[in-house]
């Protein structure tokens, strides 16, 4: 059985029927604001057994106002396996050993193009720079009335590229 297997069983679900296996935190951390930040999990990649697997929340970390963000861990991926989280109401600190994901484990059905390995690298070390776009709205925002069908109105806002 693989190292990360056994210690993805030893971290296990919450019940007999559970579809993931729960994942812990492998130290203290503290956020101190509302920025998503990655936190280090006990296990590392790969999973074995030929396995990829969805890192999702659990439940109750949600309910309490601390959000896992989803990732996809690929069959080929060998570093640790972190967790990105975002605080609602900071500052949060996080326990050592505390489970706030779970891994759904699966066989992925998607044909094999490359034959590089991705190794220790992960979010986003495969693709290519990436440039977000940001605009400015300022306080002058045009809008207009316009009515609608059936007596009533609905209200339109037209947005001129010349404005912002």
């Amino acid at each position: 059985m693989p190292l990360e297997w056994a210690r993805l069983i030893r971290c296990g679900g919450a019940t007999r029927g559970s579809a993931g296996v729960d994942l812990a935190t492998a130290a203290d951390v503290t956020l101190a604001d509302d920025k998503v930040q990655i936190v280090p999990s006990v296990v590392n990649g790969p999973l074995g057994y030929g396995l990829s697997a969805l890192l999702i929340g659990r439940s109750s970390m949600s309910k309490q106002g601390l959000f896992v963000l989803p990732g996809l861990i690929d069959v080929d991926y060998t570093g640790n396996i972190g967790i990105m989280v975002r605080a609602l109401f900071p500052p949060v600190n996080i326990a050592a050993g505390t489970r706030i994901a779970q891994l759904i484990p699966f066989q992925s059905s998607v044909p094999k193009t490359k034959l590089t390995e991705r190794g220790s690298h992960g979010f986003g070390s495969t693709d290519s720079p990436q440039v977000a776009f940001a605009m400015t709205v300022t306080q002058r925002k045009p809008s207009r009335m316009v009515p609608g069908q059936n007596s009533t109105t609905g209200t339109l806002f037209l947005f001129r590229h010349a404005h912002y």
